[in-house]
Formats: structure tokens, sequence, C-alpha cells
């Protein structure tokens, strides 16, 4: 059936009009129904976070999301489109999206007056129903509302107190959708005050002039809970006008933040090399965001970017690929190693208490890879039953290689370690997998056992038996230095 392309026809049809609030809801309450997925993408929040913006959008809220950096805040307002309608009737040509039932601007009114039935009608798909934009000190109430533009007046005619001179600003051409506003508090206080006035009174003074302009629009935000008392902070008037409240939160398990990472990290790639991702090392990864969290040297105010792990796994699977080709190999198998070639990817990522910044960045995330890897290691191996391999450096073994080192190369050099390559099916490896598999597999023991201090490793030996200084009892003072014998 063709679509109507007038305004007589729409009639006609008998269209259905609704506000957008009703729209959201009745098309939220139709998904709830259907058990269909409300958030597609969105993990992690499914018992915490979705619950609430549902009950926001079923009680017609404007609402706003509270969460630290990469807590999925943007794209949880952008999901929100599907639940927009497909598409909807709009006056041909107007800036406004307006009803044709219901037009607001006077160009509008003026064509609806002069045409008729005949007024021509477009349909506005639902993607260009939701209108974004970032707070920053500079933004002006021009931007936002709109201004007077004196080249209309001059080409139409117009004084420049009539509405057709207007040039609209962003919430004018969000009417009829859905206008967020990213990190809120950034805005200019009197900025905000426009934005509460348009919502609650309707109408908005621009260059002195009063207009009415009673927009259709649901108002989503979002801040940072430290902006949100500190830096800046939100006008009362319109603190009050947002219904709801929602705090975001980082992934609560390993489980839902390795979800995540897959999902949005790139390592699907095409090329001469084919990318395997050990599970280990997906929570390896994922294991150094959480440790970095909980970190006493970085700053919990700021957070611990989710973009962490996703760009690390990039790199580490990039370091692994990069290996591959210099060895000629067709497999590429991240290994733990590779985490240190990711630093870049890590240190930016967060910031750092006075402490912190006296280690450096870089001290800093090499303790939490050691950290993340201790942690990883007490929950899926047992120390006890690696005593062989603990032995086997404590015999006088060494094992030293660089981080290009064939698959091959390494694999033979473990193969000679006893026990090392026996005890990988706790990470889901098995004898008979690929070299480069019991490869990545074989490097976590290593690196496990010196994160918990049962070897060591330095630049000069590689891996090497852990040697502890002699313990000096307190009934020997003569085996004390003299400055030791003094301070007793």
């Amino acid at each position: 059936m063709d679509k109507p392309r007038t305004l007589g026809e729409l009639k006609q049809a008998h269209y259905p009009r609704r506000r957008v609030k009703d729209e959201l809801r009745e098309n939220l309450i139709r998904k709830l129904r259907a058990a269909e997925p409300l958030f597609p993408g969105i993990l992690g929040f499914e018992d915490t976070v979705i619950p609430q913006i549902t009950n926001a959008i079923l009680s017609r809220h404007n609402f706003i999301l509270l969460g630290l950096r990469g807590q999925a805040k943007s794209r949880i307002l952008r999901s929100l489109i599907s639940l927009l309608d497909a598409e909807i009737p709009v006056v041909a040509g107007c800036e406004i999206n307006d009803d044709p039932f219901s037009p607001l601007c006077r160009a509008c009114h003026e064509l609806i007056a002069k045409l008729g039935d005949q007024t021509p009608v477009d349909f506005l798909p639902r993607e260009q129903r939701y209108v974004e934009k970032l707070a920053t000190p500079d933004v002006t109430i021009a931007d936002i509302i709109g201004d007077l533009d004196p080249i209309k007046a001059a080409r139409g005619g117009h004084a420049l107190s009539s509405e057709l001179t207007i040039h609209y600003g962003l919430l004018p051409r969000a009417h009829r959708g859905i206008f967020a506003i990213n990190e809120l508090p950034d805005m200019a206080g009197k900025i905000q005050v426009g934005l509460f006035n348009i919502l609650q009174e309707g109408d908005v003074q621009i260059k002195g002039y009063p207009i009415r302009l009673p927009l259709d629009v649901a108002m989503v935000f979002t801040a940072n809970p430290e902006d949100y008392t500190a830096r800046g902070k939100i006008i009362t008037p319109l603190k009050d006008r947002i219904g709801a409240e929602i705090r975001t939160h980082y992934p609560a398990t390993l489980d839902h933040g390795v979800a995540i990472t897959a999902q949005e990290a790139w390592t699907d790639r095409r090329g001469p090399v084919r990318v395997l991702i050990p599970q280990f090392m997906r929570e390896l990864i994922e294991s150094v965001a959480f440790e970095s969290r909980q970190e006493k040297r970085v700053d919990k105010r700021s957070g611990v970017s989710q973009r962490m792990p996703i760009t690390c796994l990039e790199s580490v699977v990039s370091n692994a690929e990069r290996r591959a080709l210099l060895a000629g190999e067709a497999l590429a198998v991240p290994r733990p190693g590779d985490l240190y070639a990711a630093l870049p990817s890590i240190t930016g990522k967060f910031e750092l208490e006075y402490e912190g910044e006296l280690r450096g960045a870089e001290s800093v995330a090499r303790d939490i890879i050691r950290q993340a890897t201790a942690r990883l290691f007490t929950k899926r191996l047992e120390a006890a039953s690696l005593q062989s391999v603990v032995q086997w450096f404590e015999l006088g073994g060494t094992l030293k290689y660089s981080e290009t080192a064939p698959t091959q190369e390494l694999y033979a050099q473990f193969k000679k370690i006893q026990g090392l390559l026996d005890k990988t099916q706790p990470l889901g490896v098995k004898p008979k997998d690929e070299p480069a598999l019991l490869v990545a597999a074989g490097e976590f023991i290593l690196e496990g056992l010196y994160a918990l201090k049962r070897i060591s490793r330095n630049e000069e030996l590689g891996y090497h038996a852990e040697r502890r200084a002699p313990e000096t009892s307190e009934e020997e003072p003569a085996k004390l230095s003299p400055r030791r014998r003094v301070l007793n």
C-alpha cells in the first residue's frame, strides 16, 4: 500500500497519533510481552540497569544515567531508537518535524492554511528522530534553542521578531523524538535554564522575543558521578524535572566482562594468519581490568574504562599476529607475554594517585598484570601440582627466549621442562592440541609461578629458580652487619 503523500490522504488513512513518551511506552510494552531483547548488545545490565530504565520509560519519565567512563551510557541512549516507530508523518520540508495535524512552527501553520488537504507530507525514519549533543562549556543557547537569522528576515521581508526568522537549534529539531545530552553538568547553568523553561513552560525567549514552542520530546542525559557533584552541577529546577536517576556500573563478573570484550574487540581479522584466542587469555586480559579497578594506586573516581580490555585484547592479538608473520607461521595464538607488548593500551586507560605517579604508569601496569596472573592462576591451577616444574628450575634449569620466538622453538624447550605441558588441561588446552596453544598455556603456567614467587624471571636469565635472601636469626648477632647491630 502506498504511503499518504498529502494531509488529505493522511486523514483518510486514519494514521494513529501519539506523543513520543507514549510511543516509547507502548513499543516497550509490546517488546516485553513478546519477550524480545530490549537493548541488544548491552551485556551485564540485565538485572540492574535495564529494569530501572524500563520502569522510567513505563512511567514516561525523562532520566539520567550516572556512571564512570566506559560503562555504555551513550550506547544505551542510542539504543532507545529501537523503541520508536519505524517512521512517522511530518509536514514536508519542516525543520522541526511538525505533526501535520498539530503544527508548531509559523511556516507550517501558514502552509496548511494555504494548501489545506493538499499540504505535502513526508515520513521521517526513526534514526533521524534521535538528536545527541555533548555538553561543553562553550555551548550556547543558540546551539540548543535557536537564534534569529537576519538573512531569513531580509530575504523574506519579515520583522526580526517574527517566528519565520528563527534558525532552530538542536532541541526544536528533536521535536517528536529523543534529545540526549552527554555530560550534562558541563553545560552552563543559563543553558540548563533554557532547557527547563522550554520543557516545563513550553516557551522560550530568543533575543528578547517570547516564543511558544510546546515541544514533544523525550529528554535523556548522562553524567559522571564525580562531575555530577563536584566539577559541574545541575540546576535544581532541571534536576527536579528529571524523573529517574539511574546508576550504571562496570561488569560485575569476569564472565560478563569477557563477553563484552569479545563482542566489542576487533579480533575477526582477514589475512594470511589465522588468529586463535584461548579462553584463559581472554580471562587474563579481563582480569587486568578488574585488578586495575581495585588497585589502590589507580584513581577510583575516574574509573577504568571497559575500553581497556577491548583495546588490550586487540593489541595482544596484533602482537601475536606480528610474531606469526615474522616466523612464517599460519596460526597466531596470543601468549601472556604479549600483554607486556600491549602496555600502551593499558597505561593510557587509567589515572594514577600520587603514589602511582611516583612509581610511573608502566611500573604500575606491570604490577597489575602480575596480580591478575596470580589471581587467575590460583583460580585455574593448583600450585602444589606444579612442584616438578619448580624443581626443574631449582636444579639449575633456566629458560630464556625472545617474544618473537617461533612456536616450534618454544615447544621444544617447554617439552624439556618436566611436567609443564602435562598440566595445561585445567586451562582448556589438551596435550594433543596445536603446539601454539600448548606454548601459550605453558607460558601462562610459568608466568603464574613467577607471579606467585615460586620461580624468578629477569632480563639476564629469563625464568630461573627463586633466590631468597638467607634468613638471619636474632640469636646470631655476630652475623649482623655493624649497622644492624647498632640498631638492635
